[in-house]
């Protein structure tokens, strides 16, 4: 794990504390790092989504909230269904081919939420990657990087795992069987539904 990852796994699995500063000379103690690539890796955290400005130059990590949860949702389901739609045509054997193995790479138990959500985004991208459209690929990539803070509750408390896994592989089948609407129809389902599944709880706990 590199210090961005490593910084990540401590978020979700609340090794760091909410709501307060991090500071580079701390985490750089923590992680036996140079100060340097801690900076970096708090950059690119605080682009992501994963933590929000505190004070003058400070960063914290936020608390998670359902608003959150469900714009996340929102916008994903949107962009998503589009750069499959434009991506649809063009994806390739190779492409299903690499889906099926970070399908089958998701049934590994044992995996860290980070691996995990890795994972996921690499099932996602082996179907979109083939609309050729840096933006929005850009902009989504981003979304679900951000999305990844949820995890957490998806597979802990939702057990949302298994269902998420059985619509990848029914979402897979129709790309496989060039059933596009299908495909678009699904994909906006598996997006929606876990958001709602997860703003509701998130409601409920607050």
């Amino acid at each position: 794990m590199d210090i961005s990852e490593k910084i990540k796994d401590d978020i979700l699995n609340s090794r760091l504390p909410k709501g307060q500063p991090l500071r580079q000379k701390d985490l750089s103690v923590r992680y036996s790092v140079s100060r340097i690539p801690v900076r970096d890796a708090l950059l690119s955290l605080k682009a992501e989504g994963w933590l929000v400005p505190n004070g003058k130059a400070g960063v914290m990590i936020p608390d998670l909230n359902w608003q959150e949860a469900e714009d996340l949702s929102f916008m994903r389901a949107e962009l998503e269904c589009q750069l499959l739609k434009l991506a649809f045509d063009h994806i390739t054997q190779r492409d299903i081919a690499a889906a099926r193995d970070f399908l089958e790479a998701l049934n590994e138990k044992n995996l860290t939420l980070i691996h995990r959500g890795e994972l996921n985004w690499c099932f996602h991208d082996s179907l979109y990657r083939a609309a050729d459209r840096p933006t929005l690929h850009r902009e989504v990539e981003r979304l679900n990087r951000q999305a990844v803070r949820y995890l957490g509750f998806q597979y802990g408390p939702l057990a949302y795992r298994q269902t998420s896994q059985h619509q990848h592989e029914a979402l897979l089948g129709f790309v496989e069987s060039r059933n596009k609407h299908a495909a678009l129809v699904l994909l906006r389902q598996h997006i929606e539904e876990a958001g709602a599944l997860l703003a509701n709880y998130l409601k409920e706990i607050e």
